[in-house]
């Protein structure tokens, strides 16, 4: 009894020991992972709404073209037929000026009909011709309006499949280091800790009890052994940002010393699992940062002894890298 009250006069003037400017930046941190997490939410609410507007776009765009389509086939028919029309018309001229030129001894008056048809013939065949033409220019702006839309077309649909591909590798490679995290921990499964994926994001949640004593921020042998596990599996990756959250159940804490209030204890607790991750866990602290929620974030009812045990939870959240996909939305 008396060691234990030794170990938490420790603790608690370790506590003490910790800088007002520290916990103003460790509050600071708690923000900006807010205002990250809120982005990246966003962003993806943007991008499946840019998903599904770039997919409507694909569809009016193919029934666009497959009416240009039948407007050009039916116009090359009505080409095809003028064509012949003025074929026709051009034999029959030449009839005509044959007949003409036979006849011309049989009478002015058999020739003037003749004449007149002529010029008649010859008044349709002009019509023709410039019918014929005005088909030739019409035809050849649906073919250029048909070219310019397939080609839209096409732009669209490797957009499309380019945000596609991106989102899929994604989601393989998130589903790929959650299957490694958890093989790594199998061991501490039945002892408080889980895996799981959710909204494209890696939780880790592991509960107090894996970590620390009752009341205390200082991480035991065991917690330490799983968060040195844990970090040897994402130590290398390059694409994730990685959030500590500390939370705890409604009961207020008791304490004294520089720790006020459950925030307070969440915050510090979620600090000292990011000094294991960086120090005996040799990662970057570049890709990890340190919040806590307090008793503010519960997953169960504080109703009962089992349901406070969850909510006393360090949970630490790899969530992938998005600037690629911000890229290609913003060309």
């Amino acid at each position: 009894m008396r060691s234990s009250v030794i170990i938490l006069i420790a603790s608690t003037m370790l506590v003490a020991c910790v800088p007002a400017r520290k916990y103003e930046e460790m509050k600071a941190k708690q923000a900006t992972c807010e205002e990250e997490r809120g982005r990246l939410t966003n962003a993806n609410r943007e991008l499946s709404t840019e998903n599904e507007e770039l997919q409507a776009d694909l569809a009016n765009l193919t029934k666009r073209a497959s009416e240009l389509k039948e407007d050009t086939a039916y116009l090359g028919k009505r080409h095809r037929q003028t064509s012949s029309k003025y074929t026709e018309l051009n034999k029959l001229n030449d009839e005509l000026l044959k007949k003409l030129k036979n006849q011309r001894s049989e009478g002015d008056e058999e020739n003037r009909q003749l004449v007149d048809a002529l010029r008649a013939t010859q008044l349709d065949l002009q019509r023709r011709e410039d019918d014929l033409r005005e088909l030739e220019k019409l035809l050849n702006a649906k073919e250029q309006r048909l070219n310019g839309l397939e080609e839209e077309l096409k732009k669209r649909e490797a957009r499309v499949k380019e945000l596609e591909d991106i989102i899929a590798q994604k989601d393989a490679a998130v589903q790929a280091l959650k299957d490694r995290i958890a093989n790594a921990l199998l061991g501490f499964k039945d002892k408080g800790l889980t895996v799981e994926e959710r909204n494209g994001k890696i939780y880790v949640s592991l509960e107090a009890k894996l970590l620390f004593p009752s009341g205390s921020n200082v991480v035991n042998d065991e917690g330490k052994s799983a968060l040195i596990d844990l970090a040897n599996v994402i130590r290398e990756e390059k694409d994730i940002t990685i959030m500590v959250e500390g939370h705890t159940d409604t009961d207020p804490f008791n304490g004294a010393g520089a720790v006020k209030d459950n925030w307070d204890l969440s915050v510090m607790r979620a600090t000292s699992v990011v000094r294991i991750l960086t120090g005996q866990g040799k990662m970057s602290p570049d890709v990890l940062t340190a919040g806590g929620r307090g008793e503010h974030v519960p997953v169960a009812e504080n109703s009962t002894s089992e349901g406070k045990s969850k909510n006393r939870r360090i949970e630490i959240i790899l969530a992938p890298n998005l600037d690629e996909l911000f890229e290609i939305i913003n060309e």
